[in-house]
């Protein structure tokens, strides 16, 4: 089992920036491809960004595209989503998930993550 504790979210002004954190409870964090999903009020979880196990392979859904950046810290079992240019739009609650399959590939679905935290809420006011 692997737990995941998200941080960083809170509210920002059209146009800002902010960096969400991710640390997960596994000495063996680097088996673990890992993602970033958000879900909007009314609307279904989506893929927001992906990268494999060495960091060397990342993902993005197209409305981020440019203005997210994904990274991870194997030595500190950390996963990052640096968020810039943000707009209303960006608003919702965003998971940390991992996959445990010991795969160099980024996935984007839902069903390819096994463990999830519990959120973090990122708010842009216009």
């Amino acid at each position: 089992q692997v737990m995941l504790v998200e941080s960083g979210g809170g509210v920002v002004q059209a146009g800002g920036s902010l960096r969400l954190s991710c640390s997960a409870s596994t000495v063996t964090f680097s088996n673990y491809a890992m993602a970033w999903f958000r879900q909007a009020p009314g609307k279904e979880r989506e893929f927001v960004a992906g990268i494999n196990r060495s960091g060397d392979s990342t993902d993005y859904a197209g409305s981020v595209k440019g203005r997210f950046t994904i990274s991870r810290d194997n030595a500190r079992n950390t996963v990052y989503l640096e968020m810039s240019g943000l707009n209303v739009e960006d608003t919702a609650v965003y998971y940390c998930a991992a996959d445990r399959r010991y795969t160099m590939s980024v996935y984007t679905r839902r069903i390819d993550y096994d463990y999830w935290g519990q959120g973090t809420q990122v708010t842009v006011s216009s």
